[in-house]
C-alpha cells in the first residue's frame, strides 16, 4: 500500500480557502454608494459599518450623517459651515424625533470637511426611531439648532441595514480587549521577531 503524500490536497484546500476570504472581503469592500431618494448610503471607510447622508439645501445647508457599525453601534453627526462649536466641545443637547424625544442628551463638537457640528449616539433600538421619524429637532436650552425634515429615512435605514449586513458576513473579529500585544503576528518567528498584535 502506497501513502500519498497530504500536502496537494491541503494546499488545494488552502486555495479554496483563500478565494473564499478574498471574495468575501471584495464583496463587501465593493458595495456601491447608492442614492435611496434624497439619502446617500455608503461603505464606511473603516469597513466596520455603513452610513447615510443627507445635505439640506441652503440658506442652511446643514449636512446630517447617521452611521451604524456592525457591532450595532451608532452615531448621529451634524455639521455646518455657520456654525462655531469647538472640536470635543461638549454639549447637552435635546433632541425631538416624531415619536421619541431625548432631552439634555450628551453631544461632543467635531470637525469635517470645512464645516463643524457635533456627534452623539443612542441605543440599540434608535436605527428604528430614525426610520419611522419624519422629524428631526434639536435645541440647546432654549435656543433652536437646527429643525429637518426626514422624509425618506424609513427606505435609507433599511438600506443601511443591508449595506450592514453585508459588511457583517465578511467582518474580521475585533480583538477582545485585554488581548492586544497577546497573540504574535507570526507565532513561527525565531523568538526575537514575534512583534505581537
Amino acid at each position: 500500500m502506497s501513502l500519498k503524500s497530504p500536502l496537494p490536497a491541503i494546499r488545494s484546500l488552502a486555495g479554496a480557502l483563500g478565494l473564499a476570504f478574498a471574495a468575501s472581503v471584495a464583496t463587501a469592500a465593493d458595495y456601491a454608494t447608492r442614492d435611496v431618494g434624497p439619502w446617500v448610503v455608503a461603505s464606511s471607510s473603516d469597513g466596520q459599518g455603513c452610513f447615510l447622508t443627507r445635505t439640506y439645501p441652503s440658506p442652511r445647508a446643514t449636512t446630517v450623517q447617521f452611521g451604524l457599525d456592525t457591532d450595532g453601534s451608532n452615531r448621529l453627526t451634524l455639521l455646518n459651515a455657520n456654525w462655531s462649536i469647538e472640536d470635543r466641545e461638549r454639549l447637552r443637547l435635546t433632541f425631538r424625533f416624531s415619536d421619541a424625544a431625548f432631552p439634555r442628551h450628551l453631544a461632543v463638537g467635531i470637525a469635517s470637511e470645512g464645516k463643524k457640528g457635533f456627534v452623539t449616539s443612542f441605543g440599540a433600538t434608535f436605527p428604528r426611531t430614525f426610520a419611522t421619524s419624519n422629524i428631526l429637532h434639536v435645541k440647546r436650552g432654549d435656543v433652536p439648532v437646527e429643525e429637518l425634515a426626514l422624509d425618506g429615512s424609513g427606505a435609507a435605514v433599511a438600506e443601511l441595514n443591508r449595506c450592514v449586513a453585508r459588511h457583517r458576513a465578511t467582518a474580521t473579529p475585533r480583538p477582545v480587549r485585554g488581548e492586544k500585544g497577546r497573540i504574535p503576528v507570526d507565532p513561527f518567528a525565531a523568538k526575537g521577531k514575534r512583534d505581537s498584535r
